[in-house]
This record gives C-alpha cells, structure tokens and sequence, in this order.
C-alpha cells in the first residue's frame, strides 16, 4: 500500500504595501527591517544549496549499499521534494525507515584490519549487522506533523525467507530492503519510500557536529563492558553531552525496562536535539555536518531530498512532533525460547489509521473515559497525598482507572501529559478537564498506561488557587 499523494502548497501572497502618504514616514524603518531579514534568508538559502550543490558534485554518494533492482522496487522512487528554488519544499508525505548501526567485527564477513588481533571487540563502521535501532517516520505537508514511531529491536515478526524472528536480523538477512518489506508487512503494509542507515560511530560525530546536546539523565548510570571497551558512567541531572556521552545514554540498557526504556531514553534525546538543533543556521551548516559523518551514513535519499526533510523540520510546529513506539507488550518467562517485544495486531491498526493514514477495518470508537488508564508521575517531590486531588478531579471528570506510578525524576515547570499509546484526543479531553498541563505525544509514560500525567510545579499553582478559593 503506496501513501497518498499531493502537490505542494502554494506560497501565500504578500500583503498589498500601504498607499497611504499618512503613515508611510513610520512604516519605512519598518519595510527596511523586512527588506534585509528577506535578504538575508535568500542569501543563508543560496550558501546553502550552492554548499550542497558542491557536496553532491565532489563527494562519494550517499548510498553506499549496493540495490539490485528488485530490492530498489521496494522503495517508491518517485519525487518528494521540489526542483529549482523549491528544492527545499516536500512535495507529498513522506515515510522515512531509519535504522541505527552497531557493528561488531564477527558481525562482518570481512572486518577491518586494524579491528583483528585485538582483546576486545570495537565497534566498526559497516551497515551489515544487527539494527540496534529502528524507527519509521512520516514526514506529512498536509498535516504539517512528523511522526516517529520506535520499533523495538525485539520485535518478533515474521522475515520473509526466513521465519520468525526479532526484526532487527531483517538487516542481517537482507540489508535495508528485506528490512523495509519486514517493517511494511508488520505495521500493516504501510509504504515506505526511502531509508537511512547510520553507524553508531557516525551517531556521536553527528552530536558533537551538532554542539553536543542538553538534556536530562534520568538517573545515575554506571555500566561496563570490557569485551567491547563499552564504559558508562552517567549522573543523573540536567546536562550537556557531547557524542560519546549520549551514546552511553542511548546504550544503556540494563534496568527492568530493557530495552523499552532504552527507547524512552532515544525518544527523550531526539526531542531535545529537535528543539536545540531544528532552525536555520543549522540547515545553513549541513554541508558541513554531512562532510563529518557521510562515510558512516548509508541512504537512498539524495542530498537534495535530505535538506528538503531537514527544511520541513524546522519549519515544523515541536508541538506537531509525535514520538510513538510500536503497541505490545513483553513476553513471558518461558512463553519463547528467548525474549521478545510481542506487537498487538490492533494496537497497530489503530496507530497506523490514526498517524500513518492507513485505513481501519474498524471504525474508530469513541473514547470512554472509563476505559483509559491514566497514570500520574509526580516531579514536585510532593508526598502521595498532594496528588489526590488531582485523582479526585479525574474521577470528577469520568476516569476511573487512576493509578499512581513511579516518580518522574527531572523536576518540571509545566506538567506534561504524555500520549503514551498515541492517542492524543484522549490526551486533550484531559488536559481540558483539568484546565493545565501540556500536551505531548510520546512513549515516555508509564509503559502500561494511555496517558501519564508528569506533574509539573504548576499544579502546585492550580491547587493552591483552588484552596484559597474554597476558602471563601
């Protein structure tokens, strides 16, 4: 099933410039400011194309990997972005399968000289192993909105050709194609038009091309690894990494959450580059950021179709941002003979239909209150007892199934409540019952829960308003 297709949006029209002689001594300043901020942005966007323009003509291309024509038919060919001085505009949706590398030498036929004869097992840059990471991503000028939906690498799928087994041997099997099929056949056969595949070495470059990153550590992580020279050694607390500290971030997987959690951690990254990294000057660097990391980047994207994805992220509202993770659960000891991340077939359905744009076969009901599980993480430091007027305001509203779950550890100015299946009408009818709070949609929540609500400090405001007005 191939995505919808539609013509890019027309460029709005300028507002008639004032004929009055009355006010035009006052608005003159004003034309002048415009004049050069337009200016300016064509020449930052003529650096920049005239930059990738170089980068396209004098380095190696970006598609390392070597497609027969049957695997090149699994991905749509056709345009996405425009041509001439809309070469940065999207043309139609988009679905982009990303996929993160970590390579070990036995995972390669033939591995690096200087990776042989060695006590430990280094990371190197090859696109030929296992998919530590997994993600599919629309990019839609329709909606405005990207949605990035996290695969977990457990995921146990069928592979054509080759059984059941956890989707991140699709790779191994058969590269970025038999991975694309894979992902298509498993979230219901969505279609995917081009992939991307980075090595984790490329991953930390990327970051410290980037400035290094901010973001919170949600605890103390300290692991090591002496087979692969793998030191983490993380505290907890708001910080800046540079690359090597966010991949020890991002590859610490050893809590009761595994690799889900690992996920969480991606997720909470990723939104935070986004609001660091997504603005024009770090379009105008891209030359430069491509020119650090293109020989560890495998993609059939062109150098023309990438800054058209990068122009429509930071042309992207954050709030139109959707991070989501593939519906299912854990297995059971002993349910498999190893351990997997079992997908639920109408947890997709209903995922897809409602951010991909694929059609249900059901119709989508309308949300009952009383059926959606709400789990409330408090970032105050509050005692229990701080949060049960907030559960009686719930229940006030129709939600019955409240819970309280872990704390949520980075302190919060502005509570988020978190989409944490996707369903972000669920997520808005809450917020408005409660009349605070942001919305978010991400997986970040409590894992068994529809929506967790973070309580931020301004539900501390919002009650205390509500004690004094009691009071009178």
């Amino acid at each position: 099933m191939t995505i919808q297709r539609t013509s890019a949006e027309g460029n709005p029209s300028s507002n008639a410039p004032n004929s009055s002689g009355k006010n035009s001594h006052n608005t003159k300043p004003g034309r002048w400011l415009w004049f050069w901020m337009g200016m300016g942005g064509i020449a930052m966007v003529s650096a920049t194309a005239g930059a990738l323009l170089a980068v396209s003509l004098t380095s190696t291309p970006l598609q390392q990997a070597q497609l027969s024509p049957q695997e090149e038919a699994v991905f749509d060919g056709d345009a996405i972005s425009g041509s001439g001085l809309r070469f940065s505009e999207l043309t139609r949706p988009v679905n982009l399968l990303v996929m993160g590398m970590s390579v070990l030498p036995p995972d390669v036929q033939t591995p690096p000289a200087e990776a042989q004869n060695l006590r430990y097992l280094p990371q190197v840059n090859s696109f030929d192993g296992l998919a530590d990471v997994m993600l599919m991503v629309k990019f839609d000028p329709e909606t405005k909105k990207i949605a990035m939906l996290s695969i977990p690498r457990d995921t146990r799928t069928r592979i054509e050709g080759h059984g059941v087994r956890k989707i991140n041997a699709a790779n191994v099997e058969g590269g970025p194609a038999l991975t694309a099929t894979t992902v298509s056949n498993l979230l219901g056969g969505v279609g995917i038009d081009r992939y991307i595949r980075i090595n984790v070495l490329g991953v930390g470059k990327l970051i410290d091309a980037l400035g290094g990153v901010t973001v919170y550590v949600p605890k103390d992580m300290k692991y090591q690894d002496h087979s692969q020279h793998l030191y983490i050694n993380l505290k907890a607390g708001k910080q800046h990494l540079n690359g090597d500290q966010v991949l020890q971030l991002l590859r610490f997987r050893h809590d009761e959450l595994g690799d889900i959690g690992r996920i969480q951690r991606q997720q909470m990254v990723m939104r935070a580059l986004m609001d660091q990294a997504l603005n024009p000057v770090t379009v105008a660097q891209l030359p430069k950021i491509l020119n650090v990391v293109k020989d560890n980047i495998d993609t059939n994207l062109t150098v023309e179709e990438l800054v058209a994805l990068v122009g429509f992220g930071v042309r992207t509202n954050r709030t139109n941002m959707q991070m989501l993770m593939l519906p299912g659960r854990f297995s059971e000891p002993n349910e498999y003979n190893a351990s997997y991340w079992i997908p639920s077939k109408n947890g997709i359905a209903k995922l897809m239909a409602q951010h991909f744009g694929l059609e249900s076969l059901s119709e989508n009901p309308v949300n009952d209150p009383t059926s959606v599980r709400v789990a409330i993480q408090d970032s105050t430091g509050s005692d229990r007892s701080q949060l049960r007027p907030l559960i009686n305001a719930l229940e006030k509203a129709g939600y019955r199934n409240v819970y309280v779950a872990n704390a949520w550890t980075e302190p919060l100015e502005v509570t988020n409540i978190i989409a944490q299946q996707g369903d972000g009408n669920s997520a808005e009818s809450i917020r408005n019952a409660l009349g605070f709070g942001e919305v978010r949609v991400e997986s970040t929540g409590s894992l068994n829960s529809d929506i967790s609500i973070q309580v931020g400090k301004d539900w501390l405001q919002q009650k205390s308003l509500s004690e004094d007005s009691s009071k009178f």
